[in-house]
C-alpha cells in the first residue's frame, strides 16, 4: 500500500485537500516510472533482504514527493512547490540492530529532484534512478551506506484494476499503484566497521494519489512478500481506531505469472504477538495471521525492534521491517517487509 506518505506533522504547509475519484488507469512506461507533480502525494519504495555469506540484512529506501498547494501560484524560485523526503534503513539480523536515517528538502537548486518521465530521484547525496539494468540506489547515511543495483526479473505488477488501487469505501480513496517484485539485488552495504558485498532480492512499489485515507482510518498494515518459488504476495488493510478493518486488498501473482487481485473479502489480518517499543511506548503486532484467497499465512518479524522515528522529516513514528512468511504447516515460503502505521498516533495525510 505504500505506502505511505507519513505526513503527521505537515498539514500546516497547506497541502491540497481537493479529492475526486481517479479515472481508470492507463499507465505507460517508462513515463509512469517518473514523478507525477500534479498529484498531491507520491512515493517510490524499495525493500529487500541481502546477505554476505552467513550475515543477513534487510534494507529499505523510500523517496516521497509532496505537492504544496498554497505555493503553486508563486513565481519565486525559492517557493516550496514540491517537497522531497527520503527514509533509509538497514536491519542487521546477526547484530540485532536497526540503523535508519531521514532527509527533507524543497525540490530544486540541485538539492532535491523528483524527475518526470522516468525514475530519477535525489536528495543531496541520496539517489534512486532507473536505467537499462534496473534501479540503482546510493545512500550515504550517517551510520551506514547502501550502493545497490536492483534488476527486474519479472514484468511490472499492476495493482488493483490495471493499476488503479482502491484504498477505502469511497472511490476517491484510491491511488495509481504498481509493484516490481523479485528484483535481483547486487552491491554493497557499508556499516561503521565494514563494507560488505551482498546479493539478495528486493521489491519496489510506486504509488501516487490525491486522497488515500477515509476519515475513520487511523493507519494501515501492509505486506509485500517475495515468495521463494518466484511468486509475489501483497496484502493490506486500512484500520479503524478500534482495530477493525475499514478496507482490505492486495494481489497474488504466481511464479508462472497468473495474477489474482484481492478485495476486502479476500484478506484478513489477525495479530498474534505484540512488542512494545521502549522509545515510543507503542505496542506493535510483530507476528500476524494473514488470511488471503490463496490460503492463510503467518508473518513474523525477523527483528522486533524495527520501529522508525521520522519526526524530523515526515513527522510520524511507524514500524517497518524485514519479516518472513510461513505457510499453514509453519514452513517458510517467502520473505519481505511488513509495514504498520497509525499505532503511535493517528496517521494524517
Amino acid at each position: 500500500m505504500r505506502r505511505r506518505f507519513l505526513l503527521a506533522a505537515v498539514p500546516c504547509l497547506g497541502l491540497a485537500r481537493n479529492a475526486w475519484a481517479l479515472p481508470p488507469a492507463q499507465l505507460a512506461f517508462p513515463r509512469d516510472h517518473g514523478a507525477h507533480p500534479q498529484f498531491r502525494t507520491e512515493w517510490w519504495y524499495v525493500t529487500g533482504q541481502a546477505s554476505a555469506g552467513e550475515r543477513a540484512f534487510g534494507f529499505q529506501i523510500t523517496f516521497f514527493r509532496s505537492r504544496v498547494a498554497d505555493t503553486q501560484g508563486m513565481r519565486s524560485r525559492f517557493a516550496a512547490k514540491q517537497l522531497v523526503f527520503a527514509h533509509a534503513a538497514v536491519t542487521d539480523l546477526q547484530g540485532r540492530k536497526l540503523w535508519h536515517d531521514q532527509r527533507i528538502a524543497r525540490e530544486g537548486f540541485d538539492v532535491a529532484t523528483a524527475a518526470v518521465g522516468d525514475t530519477r530521484l535525489g536528495l543531496r547525496d541520496w539517489t534512486l534512478s532507473r536505467g537499462a539494468q534496473g534501479y540503482a540506489a546510493r545512500i550515504l547515511a550517517s551510520d551506514f551506506a547502501l550502493d545497490l543495483q536492483c534488476t527486474p526479473t519479472q514484468p511490472v505488477l499492476l495493482q488493483g484494476a490495471q493499476g488503479l488501487s482502491r484504498k477505502g469505501p469511497q472511490p476517491e480513496q484510491a491511488s495509481y499503484y504498481y509493484s516490481q517484485p523479485q528484483l535481483a539485488v547486487q552491491g554493497s552495504i557499508g556499516l561503521k566497521d565494514s563494507r560488505l558485498q551482498v546479493k539478495g532480492r528486493a521489491w519496489l512499489d510506486h504509488e501516487w494519489s490525491q486522497e488515500l485515507l477515509h476519515p475513520e482510518a487511523v493507519g494501515w498494515d501492509w505486506i509485500g512478500m517475495n515468495l521463494d518459488d518466484g511468486g509475489a504476495l501483497t496484502a493490506f488493510r486500512l484500520r479503524r481506531a478500534d482495530g477493525s478493518a475499514l478496507w482490505s486488498g492486495g494481489s497474488f501473482r504466481s511464479a508462472q505469472g497468473k495474477l489474482q487481485i484481492l478485495g476486502p473479502k479476500d484478506v484478513a489480518f489477525t495479530p498474534l504477538r505484540r512488542w512494545r517499543s521502549a522509545l515510543s511506548q507503542t505496542d506493535y503486532p510483530v507476528e500476524w495471521s494473514v488470511r488471503t484467497a490463496q490460503g492463510s499465512f503467518t508473518v513474523k518479524a525477523l527483528l522486533d525492534n524495527q520501529e522508525l522515528d521520522s519526526r524530523a522529516s515526515t513527522g510520524a513514528i511507524y514500524w517497518e521491517g524485514l519479516s518472513e512468511l510461513l505457510n499453514e504447516q509453519g514452513a517458510r515460503v517467502g520473505s519481505g517487509y511488513l509495514e504498520m502505521t497509525g499505532y503511535a498516533q493517528r496517521l494524517r495525510l
